[in-house]
């Protein structure tokens, strides 16, 4: 088994076919989205395959440390990763095919209308172990 996360992105990914930003739907319209991102996850527990899943407030600060005595600096000069990711899921498969047909699936959620999103959820698996340095 290979563990996946899946990426929904606000922007910065290729554009939906059905790109009505979530905040212009209409409250069934949210609703029915919401039930299929639970009935998704809910399939892929009963075969295995879920392992979490998150949606993010819009919200957040960037912080970093600046060196001894100084104070955490937020924000600044950074991509607004808060403006970027709406959630995430991850996913354990037996292979990358499983993963990209899950990825094509979620991508499916419904959106404004009712129609499906069709966007594009960025797949990253996880390193089974650190990076190995070669001199």
């Amino acid at each position: 088994m290979a563990k996946y996360l899946l990426l929904k992105h606000y922007r910065g990914a290729p554009a939906a076919q059905n790109c009505v930003p979530m905040d212009q739907w209409t409250p069934e319209e949210v609703t029915a989205h919401i039930r299929f991102m639970q009935e998704f996850a809910a399939r892929l527990e009963g075969t295995g395959e879920f392992v979490d899943a998150q949606a993010l407030a819009p919200e957040g600060t960037f912080v970093r440390y600046d060196g001894e005595g100084r104070p955490p600096v937020t924000d600044g000069p950074f991509a607004e990763t808060k403006d970027l990711i709406a959630g995430w899921m991850v996913i354990d498969v037996d292979s990358h095919e499983r993963a990209v047909e899950l990825a094509a699936e979620l991508s499916a959620a419904p959106g404004a209308g009712g129609k499906p999103i069709h966007e594009s959820i960025e797949l990253r698996p996880f390193l089974a172990a650190p990076p190995t340095v070669t001199e």
